[in-house]
């Protein structure tokens, strides 16, 4: 997919995420950062999102169902992969979780760790990168799963 296409989706679904959670085109806006104008172009399908105001309805709103069945999924790490295509990034090595993480699970060098304070958990691959995280437990264990 390309930022083009995920802009056009999430664009379109706009309307759908903020019916989905109950709140007004007011609060929406609000919640976006763009005004009620720029959001009811939106809508009415006479506007797309930047790609800012796209990812920022993805985070936001990344435990909807709406944009969940659309995306397969959390979408954060898409986003990434969106954010960082045709860039040569590494991701920042870990400290291993010496200090705020615990170990919950091993398997083929790969970890599962929980945050001990907000309870957060994330993959790490075998040399200590962060692969994935999330507040979902059992979206973790999928993602885990699969490796």
């Amino acid at each position: 997919m390309e930022r083009n296409e995920y802009i056009r989706k999430i664009s379109a679904l706009c309307k759908l995420v903020r019916t989905e959670a109950s709140l007004s085109q007011d609060k929406m806006a609000q919640i976006l950062g763009i005004s009620k104008k720029s959001l009811v172009e939106t809508e009415k399908g006479r506007r797309l999102l930047s790609f800012c105001e796209a990812i920022a309805l993805s985070s936001v709103f990344s435990h909807s169902t709406i944009l969940q069945n659309e995306f397969g999924g959390e979408l954060s790490d898409m986003i990434q992969a969106l954010a960082f295509a045709k860039q040569n990034v590494r991701y920042p090595k870990t400290m291993g979780g010496r200090i705020w993480w615990t170990d919950l699970r091993e398997k083929n060098g790969y970890r599962i760790q929980q945050n001990i304070l907000s309870k957060h958990y994330r993959i790490l691959d075998p040399n200590d990168g962060r692969m994935m995280s999330s507040f979902d437990c059992d979206q973790i264990e999928d993602y885990f799963a699969k490796l």
